[in-house]
């Protein structure tokens, strides 16, 4: 009997000093889901089940609708956030998410605006208005100092983000980030994309993987499955219309330690991001071989490492 109740008693404890409780609740938009919105939540779920690693789901109200979060790693550790790519969603981390993990906090926010779990309410159409929920989200996460992770888009919502919080921000990593060192170069991959806006949402897909990685079988068929159905579901996303490069002078005004990695068959950047990444005041870059826009599927061994290794 005495066991029990400390047992009771420890329990009780543990979750009135758990700061997202409140969040935990899974709401009616995920549990009465129905058409290709269910769909596209079971296929999310079968990603997730690639993660290899322990995670909790909070759903955070916001201005402009809920924010889902998946939170993994140890609850005292230093915490990341992450920024995935353009209708990626939070799973697009299932190569990366067991080796960051091991010895930090770690916080995948889907963006609000895309397909995901997170589920918008009111449209954001600037910067100005993603800048704010992403601020939103976590001071309800209570994070007032912590490293960031940005792949493709999210590498620029990334830069976004700290050029507004620069203080909260210990350390920037930046998997070839889309449109923000640079413009998107002309080539033939992007013409074969551009091309293909004409054939079906199938064929689209496949020379999207086909010019974003340098090994499409290496692509796990679960997240396949799930970025196949977010390409079918309507996108709130008005505005990466206005998405530009940022200017020199924003970017030597970043304080942080910045890591920018590329690849070197990748559509969507050349060297000259490297080069610019090295002038800002605390800026490293490196090109990863034998890797496309996708570098961290394509090389998610030495890309763990580059970024475990700069984390700490």
């Amino acid at each position: 009997m005495r066991i029990f109740l400390v047992l009771a008693l420890s329990t009780l404890l543990l979750s009135c000093n758990d700061p997202y409780k409140k969040f935990k609740k899974t709401p009616d938009y995920i549990t009465n889901a129905s058409g290709i919105d269910q769909s596209y939540l079971e296929a999310y779920d079968e990603t997730l089940k690639l993660w290899n690693v322990t995670y909790e789901a909070l759903y955070i109200p916001t201005t402009h609708g809920i924010a889902h979060v998946l939170v993994s790693g140890p609850a005292d550790a230093a915490p990341v956030v992450l920024l995935h790519g353009m209708d990626a969603s939070s799973t697009m981390w299932y190569p990366n998410i067991e080796a960051l993990s091991k010895n930090h906090r770690v916080f995948a926010i889907d963006f609000l605006l895309e397909a995901g779990k997170s589920h918008v309410y009111d449209k954001m159409d600037n910067k100005e208005e993603v800048t704010k929920w992403y601020q939103e989200v976590l001071f309800a996460l209570q994070l007032e100092n912590y490293h960031l992770i940005g792949a493709s888009r999210g590498g620029w919502l990334a830069v976004n983000l700290a050029l507004n919080n620069q203080k909260s921000i210990k350390s920037m990593v930046l998997l070839s980030p889309a449109q923000t060192f640079t413009w998107i170069k002309p080539s033939t991959d992007l013409f074969k994309n551009i091309v293909s806006l004409l054939s079906s949402k199938e064929k689209q897909m496949e020379q999207s993987l086909e010019s974003m990685s340098t090994n499409v079988a290496n692509i796990s068929d679960a997240y396949l499955a799930q970025y196949a159905i977010a390409l079918k579901k309507e996108s709130e996303n008005q505005f990466v219309a206005s998405m530009q490069p940022f200017s020199n002078s924003e970017l030597k005004s970043l304080q942080m330690p910045v890591l920018v990695l590329i690849g070197d068959d990748d559509m969507i950047n050349e060297k000259r991001t490297i080069e610019i990444a090295k002038m800002l005041p605390q800026g490293k870059g490196e090109v990863i071989r034998n890797a496309g826009h996708f570098l961290s599927i394509d090389q998610a061994e030495i890309v763990n490492a580059k970024m475990l290794g700069f984390l700490e």
